[in-house]
């Protein structure tokens, strides 16, 4: 009676799992440079998206706190480049406007501010004196650094409220202390510190800004009771219907000569532009991962060619070509993994770490953590292709020879 001839036996996923961690397992440090190339790709494409969206999360809560419903209304040019004074009662007239919540505004004087009277009048610091409206800090929604804001009484009395930028340009740390306003066609005098503004990313020219009471800047500054800069704050739905309308409410004489802004949308243009460059960094983190892959390609050409002896023996014994490429194919998709998996976490902790140096909210997104490791074992099964189909086309006895 004939025996029947043996199958070859095959190997369960767990047998291939095994047989793929020899390699990284014997040769760990050659296996953990070949991933770091990987791991860098994946870390950098988790950091730079993770970092964006923070950004974009921290300005989108700076927005909702400072109102997206701001506009913005000031004197246009002429044809001669000369600024176009706004009606004095443009204030008025924006107020009647059904969608508008809140109107004030900033009157310019002929006023500016020194530390003292020792100061040459040409170092202005590039500061501004401004007439202030009691309500301005509520249209704009900021908040005080130290000190308080103007009221019925002190509007009448030489005192300054500062910006922020502005009292540090002038050194001054708190209420109390005195500055010297003058000017070419004004009465100089000391005025004194009531208090300091937190900085407003949403209306940034009042950082750089000494407000001081409108009756004061008439009587003393030289404003002309016109309204240098209108700042309107709308019902949040209907703001780019009073945005259209706005100039030619302003001053109905003249619409085309005044200047329509939306503060938001300058401050979203500005975090565009600060992220600009993410494309280009998400290509370099592309071509990170190119070249991990090229280095566990070149690990694995040169893993086959130290282990021809194994292989020809495995083959001896009656493993299948199959086997062999599926052996090496799974070495390099595990370099592939353990490299994506490890860039994922740094880039994760990275996001995290930055965030919370910058206050801003972590947004990781879930998409690149998940996808990087995926993009890693793609790119180092494709590197791991030739190397695998190599060692299967060895012959046991070209393999055992060579050895």
């Amino acid at each position: 009676m004939m025996s029947s001839v043996p199958r070859p036996a095959r190997l369960s996923p767990a047998d291939l799992i095994r047989l793929g961690m020899v390699g990284p397992r014997t040769r760990t440090l050659r296996s953990v440079l070949s991933a770091l190339g990987v791991a860098l790709g994946v870390a950098a494409l988790v950091a730079v998206t993770g970092i964006s969206a923070s950004h974009q999360a921290h300005l989108l809560d700076r927005l909702d706190r400072l109102g997206s419903n701001l506009i913005t209304v000031s004197p246009g040019v002429d044809v001669d480049q000369r600024p176009v004074p706004l009606p004095k009662e443009s204030v008025a007239m924006l107020a009647a406007v059904a969608p508008v919540e809140t109107v004030s505004a900033t009157g310019a004087t002929q006023a500016d501010i020194y530390r003292n009277d020792l100061v040459p009048v040409t170092q202005t610091n590039g500061l501004s004196v401004r007439s202030a409206r009691l309500d301005l800090l509520g249209a704009l929604r900021g908040n005080l650094r130290v000190g308080r804001w103007l009221d019925r009484a002190t509007e009448r009395l030489p005192v300054v409220v500062l910006g922020s930028e502005a009292a540090d340009r002038l050194g001054i740390s708190g209420p109390g202390e005195r500055v010297w306003l003058c000017g070419k066609k004004i009465q100089c005098g000391w005025f004194s510190v009531l208090g300091i503004l937190a900085p407003n990313p949403l209306v940034p020219e009042i950082d750089s800004t000494a407000l001081t009471g409108r009756p004061q800047a008439t009587a003393r500054l030289g404003d002309d009771g016109t309204p240098a800069t209108v700042y309107v704050r709308t019902h949040p739905a209907r703001v780019t219907d009073v945005q259209a309308i706005a100039g030619a409410t302003a001053n109905p004489a003249a619409p085309n000569l005044v200047s329509v802004s939306r503060p938001s949308d300058l401050l979203k243009a500005r975090a565009e532009t600060k992220t600009s460059l993410e494309g280009m960094v998400l290509a370099l983190a592309g071509v990170a991962l190119a070249v991990g892959g090229l280095g566990i390609a070149n690990t694995m050409v040169v893993g086959v060619m130290e282990r021809r002896g194994e292989v020809g023996l495995r083959r001896a014994l009656g493993a299948r070509p199959g086997q062999i490429a599926a052996q090496f194919l799974i070495e390099s998709v595990m370099l592939g993994l353990f490299g994506g998996t490890a860039g994922a976490l740094v880039g994760g902790a990275t996001v995290h770490l930055y965030a919370s140096v910058k206050a801003w909210p972590t947004a990781v997104s879930l998409t690149w953590v998940t996808a990087g490791p995926v993009m890693a074992v793609v790119i180092a099964a494709g590197a791991g292709l030739y190397p695998a189909l190599r060692a299967a086309r060895m012959s046991p006895t070209e393999a055992l020879r060579s050895a």
